[in-house]
């Protein structure tokens, strides 16, 4: 009897316990992968399927799994600098509870896997254009003639503008695009807002943190850039309309801007038709911008 009761205390604990699976998404990791003996698949696709596997084994029986993104350039420098043996089960083990809890991840939730990949590498992309754009803040540093840190006041702005462009919006659900150009990359993010039924917009917010500090960095260092709104709601015509950044400022598009932005193509400059049931137009008043634009001195 009382073993049974151990086997029946085990089992309820491994139901307890949440895992992590590093995960190779492409075939190029997946090769760089087989270069250790250990590492004992040699087909990316029946790698997957057997991931997949295990993924809906492990939901079965009531465990929680979490997916995270492995990188095996991350993980040879992970074992050289802890003086791990990177032919060990245990060293692929304790780097993918480290990636549990500083990487990108994302929640095994039943979707298949070939739906969860592209979710994992965006999150991936996401925290890489945050810490970058995060980075380029934190350099900035002070201003030479009043003191005040840069970084942090661009953050502030962009911060009240978001939430004025959503205040602002139309009924509906949002969907906003940031686009920051200059040396040595184009920083692109995206923001998804939900509507409730209440009316209040729902974000996520590592993603709204990702999108200010993209909007913030734009606007600190006067690089040329944009950002588009989209407002989708039943029954009515999509809006979309924008702002250019330019110079540090934060200027309205006309809807004919919006226009020839949208049917144009960016690669040939052949002229696209217009996307149907959706409306180019002008941006509401933001009304007035209380953080300032910027430092002028």
């Amino acid at each position: 009897m009382a073993h049974t009761d151990h086997q029946t205390m085990r089992r309820e604990l491994r139901r307890e316990i949440a895992g992590t699976i590093g995960l190779l998404t492409d075939e190029h990791d997946f090769r760089t992968m087989r270069r250790y003996r250990s590492f004992t698949f040699d087909d990316h696709s029946t790698y997957l399927r057997q991931v997949e596997s295990v993924l809906r084994s492990r939901a079965a029986q009531g465990t929680h799994t979490t997916l995270a993104l492995f990188d095996p350039e991350d993980y040879a420098v992970y074992c050289a600098e802890t003086g791990l043996d990177p032919e060990s089960h245990t060293s692929r083990t304790r780097f993918t509870a480290e990636l549990a809890s500083t990487g990108p991840t994302v929640p095994y939730d039943g979707r298949p896997l070939d739906t969860l990949l592209p979710a994992l590498v965006d999150e991936a992309v996401r925290q890489a254009t945050w810490e970058y754009a995060t980075t380029l803040l934190t350099r900035l540093g002070p201003c030479p003639t009043c003191g005040e840190d840069i970084g942090r006041a661009a953050f502030t702005r962009a911060s009240d503008l978001l939430v004025r462009i959503l205040d602002t919006a139309p009924p509906g659900d949002r969907h906003l695009v940031c686009s920051v150009s200059g040396p040595p990359d184009t920083l692109v993010s995206v923001l998804h807002g939900d509507q409730d039924a209440q009316g209040d917009t729902r974000l996520d917010e590592a993603e709204a943190l990702e999108f200010t500090s993209v909007l913030a960095l734009g606007l600190a260092t006067r690089s040329p850039g944009g950002l588009v709104m989209r407002t989708s709601a039943p029954g009515t015509a999509d809006q979309v309309y924008g702002w250019r950044m330019r110079t540090g400022a934060f200027e309205p598009l006309t809807a004919s801007e919006v226009f020839d932005a949208y049917c144009t193509d960016a690669e040939t400059g052949d002229l696209i038709s217009p996307e149907p049931g959706v409306d180019y137009c002008e941006p509401p008043d933001l009304g007035e911008d209380r953080t300032g634009e910027g430092h002028h001195h």
